[in-house]
């Protein structure tokens, strides 16, 4: 997924990581002596194992989560490690929740390229699927199927996409933590109600 290059480390000290935590960094990591990025604390946290996709992280907010700590400088990655204690328990099981939150991605990359005719299509396709799934079953292999090509295939694109336009913007430090935080909160809400909620408030 997108990121932005290497910032310039900050001189400050690790303030506000929480205590038995690896160090706030960048990309995937071997092991936590080397750090670890802000999902794979998520996972030390939630189960002891050393992963970016824990278990208890719904799939598409983990890929939001990784590309924001991947991208944002050293001082925002750190002001977004108490997240990591959230995103262990933040897996609504609504199917309409990754549609809503990729597209709650592209409503905000579309306040930085509001010109853009391909993000309002994938708002507008977001919109429609989500809408479609908003009381439809959870369960069954032909629905789990289905969410798992929307998710690999268009949702993906969509996210990426989006992620794309935010981390090319020049306050994107400020809008991706906001964004990350904002979807977190949701999520926070949504995990053991069954359904996601009919508006992701991700624009500010």
């Amino acid at each position: 997924m997108t990121a932005l290059p290497a910032r310039r480390a900050s001189v400050k000290p690790s303030a506000g990581v929480p205590d038995g935590l690896p160090a706030p960094g960048r990309f995937a990591h071997l092991h936590p002596e080397d750090g670890a990025c802000l999902m794979e604390a998520t996972a030390l946290l939630a189960s002891g194992r050393f992963t970016d996709s824990p278990a208890g992280t719904h799939t598409a907010l983990a890929a939001l989560a990784r590309v924001v700590n991947d991208s944002v400088g050293d001082d925002a990655r750190r002001a977004l490690w108490p997240l990591a204690a959230d995103l262990a328990d933040a897996r609504p099981a609504g199917r309409d929740y990754a549609p809503l939150l990729v597209g709650a991605v592209v409503d905000e990359a579309r306040l930085v390229r509001p010109a853009s005719r391909r993000l309002a299509r994938h708002g507008r396709a977001c919109r429609t699927r989500a809408a479609r799934l908003a009381h439809a079953p959870t369960g069954g292999p032909a629905a789990r199927i289905g969410d798992l090509l929307w998710w690999r295939g268009p949702g993906r694109r969509h996210l990426e996409q989006a992620l794309g336009v935010l981390c090319a913007a020049p306050d994107a430090d400020q809008r991706l933590s906001g964004l990350l935080r904002e979807a977190v909160a949701q999520a926070r809400e949504c995990t053991g109600r069954g359904a996601a909620s009919r508006e992701f408030r991700c624009n500010r």
